[in-house]
């Protein structure tokens, strides 16, 4: 039975049909792109590159990880560790693999109780010691897919690229919490790589992430969020990137997997630490990100009032499964393209549940301003 003002019910309909269109919009646009995208990669070339890692009492991840960058088949590179005020063991495993790799190079950074920094004092010592223009970064507890991956992603520098995009999954766990991180690890490479390849790039990850070095430097450096708990990668890229300087690599020979949090309180931390660099993204990139959850949710609340006040109930279910069967489509063609199985039967159980955490983080965040970070 039809209950209610009935104006008032034609505008919840209004509502819901224009955040069923940004959905459409968002799913058919952004997130089909990284689905249909061709890369090109013509340059014969292969230029020297240093590949950066920062670690802070990382000795067991170096131990297990270090060796499959070590092993890369790529004709000229380094690989730089800064050993960041380690009180592990992170000096001895380092000086092992030294003696077997003679690409291998340490800087290590001291303790004092005078000076604080966080990760991006760190990156500099590592950017500052490079010997090549060509900057590839991963963190200590990142693992390449394969000995290609700085071939891949390498192949995409030419004359006007100063970027490539990369893709950092997690490796794969029981339990409820690693699905979830690898599906919203998913869905933001398919938001971030889709927006760059429609000429919108907005951020990178650190866990595989390439540019040039004179670019760092021509822009001197982090610049004024040198200071935040993030942004060493999705606030450079925001800053400096272009639709003509940016380029992406997703083919799995260029994935890299990370070790995911181990708890929920540990995903919080990390997840609020990421939330601090929001507010300093373009205007542009911000309605674009805000727009697709906040559409999200209307489509989601405005569908159960209408179906439970009987309002075109079978209209309105045929728009909710017309965009189901969409967005399980494109799911299901980026779970391939990004090797992530056993996440589509969670999807709708994600796809309620992310903004609300995503609120969540975000909402623990304000109050906290800019303060300086802890390194992470």
């Amino acid at each position: 039975m039809i209950t209610g003002n009935p104006w008032f019910l034609l505008l919840l309909l209004i509502i819901f049909g224009a955040a069923f269109l940004l959905q459409l919009f968002y799913y058919l646009y952004f997130y089909l792109a990284t689905v249909t995208f061709k890369p090109l990669t013509d340059n014969a070339v292969k230029a020297p590159v240093s590949v950066i890692i920062c670690a802070r009492n990382e000795e067991q991840n170096l131990r297990e990880f270090l060796p499959s960058v070590l092993g890369q088949k790529y004709p000229e590179y380094e690989v730089i560790v800064v050993n960041d005020c380690s009180d592990d063991d992170s000096y001895i495993v380092l000086g092992e693999y030294i003696k077997k790799y003679p690409h291998l190079r340490v800087s290590n950074i001291t303790k004092d109780p005078k000076f604080t920094h966080n990760k991006k004092f760190a990156q500099f010592i590592g950017i500052k010691a490079a010997r090549h223009d060509l900057l590839l970064f991963t963190d200590a507890d990142c693992c390449p897919l394969s000995d290609k991956w700085i071939e891949e992603m390498a192949s995409h520098f030419d004359s006007e690229t100063d970027f490539v995009l990369g893709y950092g999954g997690f490796f794969r766990k029981k339990g409820f919490l690693n699905k979830y991180i690898r599906c919203d690890s998913m869905f933001i490479a398919m938001q971030y790589l889709g927006m760059a390849i429609r000429g919108i790039p907005y951020m990178g990850v650190g866990r595989n992430l390439a540019y040039r070095r004179s670019l760092f430097f021509a822009h001197k450096g982090f610049g004024s969020f040198s200071h935040l708990a993030s942004g060493d990668d999705d606030l450079f890229v925001n800053s400096h990137a272009t639709v003509k300087n940016v380029s992406v690599e997703f083919r799995e020979e260029a994935h890299t997997r990370s070790v995911p949090s181990a708890s929920v309180n540990e995903l919080f931390k990390q997840k609020r630490r990421h939330f601090t660099t929001a507010n300093h993204y373009k205007v542009r990139d911000k309605i674009l990100l805000l727009a697709e959850p906040v559409s999200r949710i209307l489509f989601y609340v405005i569908f159960i009032v209408l179906v439970s006040l009987g309002y075109l109930w079978p209209f309105v279910t045929a728009i909710f499964v017309i965009r189901l069967a969409l967005q399980v489509t494109v799911y299901i063609l980026n779970q391939k393209k990004f090797n992530e199985p056993g996440i589509i039967s969670w999807l709708l159980l994600f796809d309620i549940f992310s903004p609300l955490v995503n609120s969540i983080f975000f909402a623990a965040n304000l109050g906290r301003g800019a303060r300086k970070s802890r390194w992470n």
